[in-house]
């Protein structure tokens, strides 16, 4: 097997042997005599905390936080003597190295090398702190692992769970939850915890929850055009004098010009991103602090007021981005199986709940995606296709698409080398 090790099942032989450390016989112990089972399995890489096919068994202590105790897994000769291993992994959930064509699909599937050229684009054009990499568009601590080993060591979140993730995964030393939260007490943990956590706030209400959770540090939170969160740019400096009488560090301003990081012409990207960043650094100039933090995938080589860009789509990619001339690469496909043909159209196993949905139906090379269902996409092929055959779909927006998944499968062509988990999922 490519990885050398898989899951066991939940046997006392499969588990345990007799170079099993005491402490972890303890622990399998304990499960296989409980009523507990473990909740997730990890497979992380690069400098965060490698776990290859182990076990976590996530338990709840009386303060409602969550524990976590890793159960490494043993050898594939241990595994191959109880059961057959393809049996074995559909039963356990465990994932092994194989061809692209052996994946259960809809199944997403990054090319590393694309992957890897758009992370070192990006970590060229915009070095270090100029750069916050927004997780929520990949939701993978293996891939936040990698931008962290390109010197992107501080990241932009939108859950609360993405900034739990992060921090336990070791890359902890700047977080910044983009998103206003009411309730912040468990961000109050992970900085308890040693993390660094940030909290974009705009109003007073969201101030007093950070200053409940006891997280020390805030951005003041900037409606630049899109209408979405942020206050006024002219309460801003009120916000930030609230904040400090709180007690708060404001460590500048943030503000998201996402109604125009889309937009095709990019001369009009550029006109109506300097009458929104005119407002941020009127707010900036009210507020003070170090940061003004703003931009996307689709600005971040044109906002030139921000001291750090936000982007995210820019790691994997989609079609609504890739419309717009940048210098990254289709990364991320979802594979689809065909299921069924017709005379004039042809479907596939990947529909609304594989696929982010809200940028446009998906593209299939070499044909015209009719429309999606639950579990269909529907096509025109302009080449006739066989049911079974393989398709890559390529997603309008990939943020949703991500989340709806397990893994991202990395491959090296048709080769399936690593199992990375969509890990941050949920909020």
């Amino acid at each position: 097997m490519g990885s050398g090790l898989v899951m066991p099942n939940f046997s006392k032989r499969a588990l345990i042997s007799a170079e099993t450390p005491r402490a972890v016989k303890e622990e399998m112990m304990k499960l296989q005599s409980s009523d507990e089972r473990p909740t997730r399995m990890k497979f992380r890489t690069g400098p965060a905390e490698r776990w290859l096919n182990g076990v976590v068994h996530d338990s709840r202590t009386t303060d409602g936080r969550t524990t976590r105790t890793s159960i490494p897994a043993v050898s594939s000769a241990d595994a191959d003597a109880n059961v057959d291993a393809d049996a074995h992994a559909h039963a356990v959930g465990t994932l092994r190295l194989v061809n692209i064509g052996q994946l259960t699909t809809p199944a997403l599937v990054v090319q590393r090398a694309l992957l890897d050229a758009n992370l070192t684009t990006m970590a060229d054009a915009l070095p270090g702190t100029r750069m916050r990499p927004h997780v929520k568009a990949h939701k993978c601590s293996a891939l936040a692992a990698r931008q962290a080993q390109l010197g992107h060591t501080g990241f932009t979140c939108a859950t609360i769970t993405e900034t739990e993730v992060l921090a336990r995964s070791g890359l902890g030393d700047d977080l910044l939850l983009a998103n206003e939260v009411v309730n912040a007490q468990r961000l109050g943990v992970l900085v308890r915890e040693g993390a660094r956590v940030t909290m974009a706030v705009d109003s007073d209400e969201i101030i007093a929850a950070a200053v409940s959770a006891r997280v020390p540090e805030v951005l003041i939170d900037v409606n630049v055009g899109l209408p979405r969160c942020g206050c006024r740019p002219e309460d801003a400096g009120r916000l930030a004098d609230r904040a400090r009488q709180q007690g708060l560090t404001v460590r500048g301003v943030m503000g998201y010009e996402g109604h125009i990081v889309g937009l095709e012409d990019r001369s009009r990207r550029v006109e109506l991103l300097e009458e929104s960043m005119a407002l941020l650094q009127g707010a900036h100039e009210d507020v003070g602090g170090d940061i003004v933090s703003a931009g996307g995938t689709g600005t971040y080589d044109i906002n030139h007021w921000a001291t750090e860009i936000q982007a995210g789509s820019y790691a994997l990619m989609d079609t609504a981005y890739g419309k717009l001339g940048l210098p990254f690469a289709q990364a991320l496909s979802v594979l689809a199986t065909v299921i069924s043909v017709s005379t004039e159209w042809a479907v596939a196993d990947c529909g609304l709940k594989a696929l982010g949905m809200d940028h446009g139906n998906p593209t299939v090379d070499g044909a015209t995606v009719l429309f999606c269902s639950d579990e269909h996409l529907t096509f025109s092929p302009r080449h006739r296709v066989r049911v079974g055959d393989r398709i890559s779909v390529i997603p309008a927006h990939v943020d949703p698409t991500v989340a709806y998944h397990e893994y991202l499968h990395i491959a090296d062509g048709e080769e399936v080398v690593d199992h990375w988990p969509v890990d941050m999922r949920g909020w």
